[in-house]
């Protein structure tokens, strides 16, 4: 998940829930699993009972799980208070999910509970290795003629973002981000330059960061679509890559020097530099404005329908290509789920993101083969009264496996729903008060008219179907297409 992830942990109870639980694991997501199992007896006799293998084996999902979380338990009474603790610290400060189970005969026991409030912070740096390693990084950027910072999505997972900007506000040096970090800090910011994805980035990006004599890599995660499949230039000879628990300075590495208590450090110590900024600003290309809406105009577009402090979910495939292309202003945060790529997260991460950032505008895209995964959870959304924006993207099918797995394959193909009235068939039609506007645009000029009946109706649940042509894509995604469909025949 590209998503900006609470510092506290959330909770799933679902039985069904190694997907979720996975991703978490992947995109660094602390999520509590509880899960409830028989009673401590029937355990430890064996028995055959539903929703069980059938095997005796009670343990088996647990095992499980602990491929995919940092650690796991099963609470008794003897042991819970502890446990709990420590599963609950490990799961916030490893920024991971951590899986509890609890037997049916425990839930009611009672047990003794220290009341004091857990210790989450970091442990600290270890003072002198830190020390040295501020040194020579103050003296790599003093030599630098052409320094710059590169921001990526382990900041934003460990909760570094103000420190983050501490040091690029302090420094005055030109920073970008990769899409897994993209909108750590508002793209409003003087110093911000661009997203850099290896050979997929602008030729401006890819000329400046390329050409850079030092890099300060910040929660670098160098995963194939956030890379460019690898196209990365960002030699060792030149890069400090500053990473949660351990920072290397070229070819050296200070263990246990960690970004949330060196960037201060390296803040306070690298003297400042004059901001040289850029106008990013584009304007939007002219367009048939009768003909179907073109990706390549929609969103630039929809940068400027952003608003400041907005959350923005964008699904795996079209949308969180597209989306990169989209300007996010400050106090935004961007949602994707670039790594794992469960295709259907955003529908239900919509729903997570409207629950908890109820003060804000939250604004989903997704395509219409992503959407029928997980479409339910719209019941939910209209059920509990929120009021996200859902633009549905329907280009006939998964356009994003066509690029990469051939345009013909008809796995690739879907049933096209009558997506338009999806408020009405999941629940919007016995309460009209809680529904906004949900229509289809077929044209760019009927988008923007839409756009304009959505600002109208900020206080309710808005759904959008936008008609695209079934090959139109971003020019990033198809390039991205390319070099994974080469990587898929190497």
């Amino acid at each position: 998940m590209n998503n900006r992830p609470s510092s506290l942990p959330s909770v799933s109870v679902s039985s069904a829930a190694v997907n979720g639980i996975a991703g978490s694991y992947s995109e660094m997501v602390p999520v509590v699993k509880i899960t409830g199992t028989p009673n401590t007896k029937s355990q430890a006799s064996g028995a055959l009972l539903h929703h069980t293998l059938g095997n005796g084996d009670f343990r088996a999902f647990q095992k499980m799980f602990s491929h995919i979380t940092v650690t796991n338990t099963t609470l008794l009474p003897h042991n819970a208070a502890a446990e709990i603790d420590r599963v609950l610290t490990e799961c916030v400060q490893k920024v991971r999910p951590v899986y509890i189970s609890l037997p049916t005969d425990v839930v009611d026991a009672e047990i003794t509970v220290d009341m004091k409030p857990l210790n989450l912070a970091l442990p600290a740096n270890p003072e002198k290795t830190e020390a040295a390693c501020v040194r020579e990084i103050v003296n790599a950027v003093a030599k630098a003629k052409k320094p710059i910072i590169v921001a990526d999505a382990c900041a934003i997972r460990h909760h570094c973002e103000k420190e983050l900007l501490e040091l690029i506000e302090k420094t005055g040096l030109p920073y970008y981000t990769t899409p897994m970090g993209k909108a750590v800090i508002g793209e409003d910011h003087p110093q911000f330059r661009g997203i850099y994805v290896g050979s997929l980035s602008s030729p401006r990006v890819k000329e400046e960061v390329e050409g850079a004599d030092l890099i300060l890599s910040v929660g670098g995660l160098k995963s194939d679509f956030n890379t460019g499949s690898f196209s990365y230039r960002m030699d060792a000879e030149k890069t400090v890559e500053i990473h949660s628990d351990y920072t290397d300075v070229f070819y050296g590495t200070y263990k246990a020097v960690g970004m949330k208590y060196l960037l201060p450090k390296l803040a306070a110590a690298i003297p400042k530099r004059e901001v040289q900024s850029i106008n990013l600003h584009v304007e939007l290309p002219k367009i048939d404005m009768k003909a179907m809406v073109p990706q390549a105009w929609f969103w630039n577009r929809m940068g400027k329908f952003f608003k400041p402090n907005d959350i923005v979910l964008a699904e795996t495939g079209t949308s969180v290509f597209g989306c990169l292309n989209s300007h996010m202003p400050e106090g935004a945060t961007f949602i994707s789920q670039i790594l794992w790529g469960s295709i259907g997260y955003t529908v239900g991460g919509c729903l997570g993101a409207a629950v908890a950032g109820q003060e804000r505008r939250v604004i989903l895209f997704v395509g219409d083969g992503s959407f029928q995964l997980t479409c339910q959870e719209v019941s939910v959304m209209i059920r509990l009264g929120l009021r996200p924006i859902i633009f549905l993207l329907n280009n006939n099918g998964y356009t994003i496996e066509r690029l990469i797995h051939g345009v013909k394959r008809t796995y690739n193909d879907i049933d096209n729903w009558d997506f338009s009235k999806t408020l009405d068939y999941f629940g919007g039609a016995a309460g009209q008060d809680k529904i906004g506007f949900q229509g289809r645009a077929n044209t760019a000029g009927e988008f923007e008219q839409v756009l304009k009946k959505v600002e109208s109706h900020a206080d309710k649940i808005n759904f959008v179907e936008v008609m695209m042509d079934w090959l139109d894509a971003p020019e990033n995604l198809v390039k991205q297409a390319e070099a994974s469909a080469a990587l898929n025949r190497s």
